[in-house]
């Protein structure tokens, strides 16, 4: 009876190890963002300019993937903080090239001349994102984007951000 426990636990044992030894390729747990961005007023001849950085990750593989980001950008007399949620369709063009479009709500925090304005806005965005290995641990993304401000003025903008990929794992 204790022969028949033993050699139980010890298959069991032995089988484990050999699992946790094979080296497999796993898709990374998130992927952050970090880069620079900038952005038109489709209305006024204004522009802007800034860091941006968000986190992504795959709730539904290959159906859906969420990216929540924050965007300060600067222009003369005035700042804007964007902080977006995006839902976004990929699709995996080859082992480097990954494309995938966006759409999501954005909350919009700015000073004009000493005015501080709350708003909400819409975005969509079309992203590219190059994975130079095809091992998907650092990449580059490139990011162009279109945003609808519900608030006071309906501000549209034209806006770009492209910069570094790095898979968190």
């Amino acid at each position: 009876m204790y022969a028949m426990r033993f050699i139980l636990i010890a298959s069991f044992l032995l089988c484990a190890r050999n699992a946790l030894a094979q080296s497999v390729e796993k898709d990374p747990i998130a992927i952050a963002e970090i880069g620079a961005a900038g952005a038109w007023n489709v209305n006024e001849s204004g522009r802007s300019f800034g860091p941006t950085a968000a986190v992504e990750f795959t709730p539904i593989e290959n159906w859906l993937e969420l990216e929540a980001g924050v965007t300060p950008l600067f222009a003369r007399h005035s700042t804007e903080w964007d902080t977006d949620l995006l839902f976004k369709k990929p699709w995996t063009l080859s082992k480097k090239i990954e494309f995938m479009i966006g759409v999501g709500p954005e909350w919009v925090h700015s000073r004009n001349h000493g005015v501080t304005t709350d708003s909400v806005s819409i975005e969509a965005a079309p992203d590219f994102m190059f994975w130079p290995t095809g091992k998907h641990r650092f990449g580059l993304y490139l990011e162009p984007s279109y945003e609808y401000n519900f608030g006071r003025g309906r501000e549209q903008s034209l806006g770009v951000s492209g910069g570094l990929l790095i898979a968190i794992r």
